[in-house]
């Protein structure tokens, strides 16, 4: 054992240590002000966006801009056929990926996690998740609208199930990773097949981070305009023909917004509001369904 400390040993070991207290506790006051700084920064703005996007879209919403066709310039007219379009092509898509995207989660869960070509999904999908919206649309543009020679609604809707696939996908595999696996060896035990135990118990059990999942790619697809620009393009009727131009929200209020017309802007703020509100119920939706499962 060591010889005991002396006074004056202890007295600079206490000295120290209260040093490093104070140290560590200036850190952590430093790190927790920055971090309020910075949350307090991105609050700003997005109540800033918020205060205008209601101001402005507020004021342009009537019973006009939901029953009207978009107008031509400095005339009276509304929003219908760009709800209708966006509406139906992120309708269709969300049928269109969902059922794809929640097959490739089930299988990378459930029947090959570790094999090569669950490996080379991941990656691919891994890609589709962090690539540009802009480069899905150019290459729907490339190989529909270029060899039809028109755009239409039909390009527009695989462009936004290209992009619900991949949401899809990595949610659903994360949902079913949680699902303990006694629940699995149970049903396994009293005879069950594995389909069957994928119906029943794993996707029943994970249903509301899937359906969570599928909620957050909806909101995704709701306000891209990129995609919708290099296949379905826009229209300034209303049409239900998919193998045409169709108006959608985004595009409209891309153009709208661009334009020195003033009749144009208050419809471009009207859109931006429909959309914000679209997209926060459908978050809000989704946080509900999680917390309700936990």
């Amino acid at each position: 054992m060591s010889a005991q400390e002396t006074p004056i040993q202890r007295a600079v070991g206490e000295h120290e240590r209260l040093a490093r207290y104070a140290r560590r506790k200036f850190v952590n006051r430093l790190a927790l002000t920055l971090s309020l700084l910075a949350m307090a920064f991105g609050l700003f703005w997005l109540a800033w966006i918020l205060f205008e996007t209601i101001r402005l879209g507020v004021g342009g919403l009537n019973l006009a801009t939901l029953t009207q066709m978009t107008p031509p310039p400095n005339e009276a007219g509304g929003l219908a056929n760009a709800i209708y379009g966006s509406f139906l092509m992120v309708l269709l898509a969300t049928f269109v990926g969902t059922p794809i995207g929640i097959m490739a989660g089930i299988y990378l869960a459930e029947f090959d996690s570790q094999g090569w070509l669950a490996q080379v999904t991941r990656f691919v999908n891994d890609i589709l998740l962090s690539a540009p919206s802009i480069v899905i649309g150019l290459f729907v543009y490339a190989v529909i609208v270029t060899r039809f020679k028109s755009f239409s609604a039909y390009a527009g809707i695989l462009a936004l199930a290209l992009i619900v696939i991949p949401v899809v996908i990595r949610t659903t595999e994360n949902m079913l990773q949680l699902v303990p696996a006694g629940l699995r060896e149970a049903a396994y035990a009293l005879g069950a097949p594995k389909w069957k135990v994928i119906i029943s118990i794993t996707l029943r059990a994970s249903r509301a981070g899937v359906l969570t999942g599928i909620l957050l790619a909806v909101a995704r697809i709701s306000g891209e305009t990129a995609p919708l620009l290099f296949t379905a393009l826009s229209n300034q009727f209303w049409t239900s023909s998919l193998s045409a131009p169709m108006a959608s929200l985004p595009v409209t209020i891309f153009k709208f917004a661009m334009s020195p017309y003033e009749n144009w802007q208050k419809l471009a703020w009207a859109g931006v509001f429909l959309i914000t509100l679209t997209v926060l119920g459908l978050n809000i939706l989704a946080r509900l369904l999680t917390r309700s499962k936990t």
